[in-house]
């Protein structure tokens, strides 16, 4: 039994199927037994129709079940519980009913209450308690869930963007987009029904200008499987214009995914759904896109750019200057280094040998998260989500578009490490 795929399918650019099936058995193999289970790749893996009798997709749905029991209440935000909830409607669950580990609960109470927290903050503070990119997972699930608490955050969500000081990054502005749809789709009020459509329509013909101006892109690589399903979930709300889909599909399809949650956000839009369909596939269709995943592997070179089958040769070592600055909180420092690294090293490398060079100042700490390691500490200075601080990588000025464990610095480049706020 797979997963019916939505009729929109048509009229977007086929995305080729190999590249499809590549794709989702990439992400299949970081599906492993006794690891935190990401609720983004059960989500994905539903909205492309994967074989629900697949042992990765039962295994990935026991223990996001299994999770959620332990950990919604006491150890989740309010988008993590979100995900879950779009995860468990996607499979056909319901996110009132989950059984686990002989228990029962219903997720929708604990999102109203932390949405609930979310939007008390937004009020009295100006910022969420988390993230506005929260927020907007909230709205989304608790629409799709049909319970009533979406309309405020949705409503909050439009005011934000529309905001003449509004500075909300692509992947927000995106999933934001999904939440208003979906809000403006349920809600009576031709007022509120004004103001989202108005929000829409400026988020996604922002999208749709970027793309032109920058020949495909919007954001930046990893931004663009969220910016792809907010256009395609809102084309009547930009209508009668046009959108050039296949050239931002020739971006997405020329750019090799590595990370799973990359992967999890693009699958959705190049199949041709969003995050909006999770709670109308039809579990019972027979549909399987790809039927042969796990017993066959697409060959690898169908997806890998020309010239990447030349002799790898030994890279050349180069250096690096690396800058950590701190002008925030309690005493402030800025120490700078040069270290030498391999040519094809990751930023968290040239971390690596920064501390080993000068452990007293450039000791630091990662956590591992879906995107990869996050740098959390750095000379004993530690990030804080009660202080909406976090170490923020720069080059020439620039926030890096990758984490530091898939950034790959240049001979020469100057990174820098700044103690910022958000």
């Amino acid at each position: 039994m797979g997963h019916e795929i939505p009729v929109t399918l048509p009229l977007l650019p086929a995305a080729p199927q190999d590249l499809v099936c590549q794709l989702l058995q990439d992400m299949e193999g970081f599906i492993k037994p006794g690891e935190v289970p990401n609720p983004s790749i059960l989500l994905a893996m539903n909205l492309a129709g994967v074989n629900t009798k697949n042992p990765n997709y039962k295994l990935l749905l026991q223990e996001i079940k299994e999770e959620a029991v332990r950990r919604a209440q006491k150890a989740m935000t309010s988008g993590q519980v979100a995900l879950y909830v779009l995860a468990l409607l996607s499979s056909c669950q319901d996110p009132r009913q989950v059984h686990a580990l002989g228990q029962t609960i219903n997720l929708i109470p604990i999102l109203q209450q932390k949405t609930d927290e979310e939007m008390a903050e937004l009020e009295d503070k100006g910022h969420p308690k988390t993230t506005l990119f929260s927020v907007s997972l909230d709205a989304t699930a608790l629409c799709l869930a049909r319970a009533d608490g979406y309309r405020g955050p949705a409503v909050a969500l439009a005011k934000e963007i529309l905001s003449p000081n509004s500075h909300i990054n692509v992947d927000t502005r995106a999933v934001a987009t999904l939440a208003l749809v979906c809000a403006h789709d349920n809600v009576e009020d031709p007022e509120v029904q004004d103001l989202l459509q108005e929000a829409v329509w400026t988020v996604t013909n922002d999208f749709l200008d970027e793309q032109e101006e920058t020949k495909g892109m919007i954001g930046n690589i990893y931004s663009m499987g969220l910016a792809l399903q907010a256009l395609e979930a809102s084309r009547d709300f930009y209508a009668p214009r046009d959108w050039d889909c296949a050239q931002a599909f020739a971006v997405v399809t020329n750019h090799t995914f590595e990370l799973p949650m990359a992967i999890a956000q693009v699958l959705p839009a190049l199949v041709g759904t969003s995050y909006l369909d999770a709670a109308t596939l039809s579990c019972d269709a027979p549909t399987d896109l790809c039927p042969s995943l796990g017993t066959h592997r697409v060959p690898r070179g169908m997806m890998i750019p020309p010239g990447a089958f030349q002799i790898p040769q030994l890279s050349q070592d180069i250096t690096v200057h690396y800058s950590i600055i701190n002008k925030l909180q309690g005493t402030p420092f800025h120490y700078n280094i040069s270290v030498m690294v391999a040519g094809d090293s990751t930023l968290l490398e040239v971390l690596e040998r920064a501390e080993k060079k000068d452990p007293e100042n450039f000791s630091f700490k990662t956590e591992q998260t879906f995107w990869g390691p996050m740098v959390v500490s750095i000379h004993g200075l530690a990030a804080s989500g009660n202080d909406r601080t976090y170490w923020q990588f720069l080059s020439s000025g620039k926030p890096l578009d990758q984490g530091v464990g898939t950034y790959k610095p240049h001979f020469g480049e100057h990174i820098q490490a700044i103690f910022s706020t958000y």
